[in-house]
């Protein structure tokens, strides 16, 4: 299943890599300009970390915008009434309740982060505000609205939050010399090498 869901990640990835080179191009050239010309402090893994959600954004785009319409499913207003039609491990399961969840994780880790959000309302209004968005405009390019979405991608983000949170807590149980600055930016750079070599 898992092997399934790494595969499925890949091509999302794959299919959105032209618009992700020249997306990344133009932010780290604009970026780099103005750190330049304005002095501002540069922090590698702070850059990094932005940069990711410029991909992750991206990506999602993709996935909601440019997926193959199914013309056999009509909207859904009862929640639960799809999710639960699925039988755990299957394909649509693994792409509609575990896919859906997963690609709002990272928005809820995301906003939390850039936020410095503790409380998880915050991140649940944020969350459902994005998720009802995208559906709503689904609507407007010849997809469905699925009210069983909306509720697997609050869950996700609900999740990323309590990944941030997590890792915050952690982080602030380590000694000061894994917090310092110098060492975060070498975790990057050995993640950033780690992350080519896989491409």
């Amino acid at each position: 299943m898992f092997t399934s869901l790494g595969k499925t990640i890949g091509n999302v990835f794959e299919f959105s890599l032209p618009m992700i080179i020249i997306s990344v191009v133009v932010a780290i050239t604009l970026r780099t300009t103005d750190i330049i010309k304005n002095k501002k402090e540069f922090s590698l893994y702070k850059e990094l970390i932005s940069l990711s959600f410029i991909i992750y954004i991206l990506c999602l785009f993709q996935v909601v915008t440019f997926q193959d319409n199914n013309n056999f499913s009509s909207n859904n207003l009862i929640p639960f009434k799809e999710m639960l039609r699925y039988t755990v491990g299957s394909r649509l399961f693994l792409k509609n309740v575990l896919g859906n969840i997963i690609m709002f994780l990272p928005y809820g880790f995301f906003t939390s982060y850039f936020l410095k959000e503790k409380k998880l309302l915050p991140i649940f209004i944020l969350t459902t505000i994005a998720s009802l968005t995208i559906e709503t405009t689904q609507l407007m390019i010849g997809r469905v609205f699925d009210i069983d979405d909306i509720l697997l991608n609050i869950l996700g983000g609900v999740l990323g939050h309590y990944v941030y949170t997590l890792i915050l807590k952690i982080g602030n149980m380590c000694p000061k010399v894994l917090q310092s600055e110098w060492f975060l930016n070498l975790i990057s750079i050995i993640l950033l090498v780690g992350l080519i070599t896989l491409l």
